[in-house]
């Protein structure tokens, strides 16, 4: 009995040392290298080489940039300087439509239908004050043009808000009056109909002034 039991250990002992050789074999052979150890240093030689191949890049990027912002000034510039001015010929063309159009400019005499309740007077933009509000529309001399454009003598008329001086919170809209910063009047609305009355000195004196061509209102046409 103690021979049988003195081979199997002996038995037992040889296999153990015999896994433990093939064991160590097997760990130094480069085919036991984990998969995640072998893919992770070619990702990074390939991430050295994407980067150092974007940083052979920048300075194109560089470029391009202050390029553009030298281009940017020059276009406004060209903007700017594109301001034509009206020829001898077409000032002789346009001499008595213009100047009958000033006529016109320095009286603001309108009546006008509407829903509203306001009041505001007048004595050049500094010495001004507005309150209330109506929607509206007026017949009658549409006063200054401030622009070279035709105003007809019927239109729609919509203002509202306040204002006082230079202190000014009305709506400076499409269809608001649109007073010039030099007229003197009063103007008014109540419940359905109103009324405004104004004359602007400058347009006097833009109109003695045009007919030796000269507009310093800029309302030619």
């Amino acid at each position: 009995m103690k021979k049988i039991i003195f081979t199997l250990f002996i038995m037992l002992f040889l296999s153990g040392a015999g896994w433990a050789s093939e064991q160590t074999a097997s760990d130094a052979s480069p085919e036991s290298t984990p998969p995640e150890q072998q893919t992770t240093e070619p990702a990074a030689s390939s991430v050295s080489e994407d980067t150092s191949g974007s940083d052979s890049e920048t300075p194109a990027v560089s470029e391009d940039t202050s390029g553009s912002d030298t281009e940017m000034p020059v276009a406004s510039t060209d903007m700017e300087e594109e301001k034509p001015e009206h020829s001898f010929g077409h000032k002789l063309l346009f001499y008595i439509p213009n100047r009958f159009l000033d006529v016109f400019d320095f009286v603001r005499l309108r009546v006008r239908v509407g829903p509203g309740i306001a009041l505001g007077a007048r004595v050049t933009k500094p010495l001004s004050f507005f309150f209330g509000g109506y929607g509206s529309v007026y017949v009658g001399l549409p006063g200054p043009r401030l622009e070279p454009i035709v105003k007809l003598p019927v239109g729609i008329e919509n203002y509202g808000g306040l204002s006082l001086s230079l202190l000014d919170s009305t709506n400076e809209g499409r269809f608001a009056p649109n007073y010039s910063p030099t007229e003197i009047g009063i103007s008014w609305q109540f419940l359905i109909i109103g009324s405004d009355v104004d004359v602007d000195p400058v347009e006097v004196i833009d109109l003695a002034l045009g007919f030796l061509f000269i507009d310093i209102r800029g309302d030619d046409l």
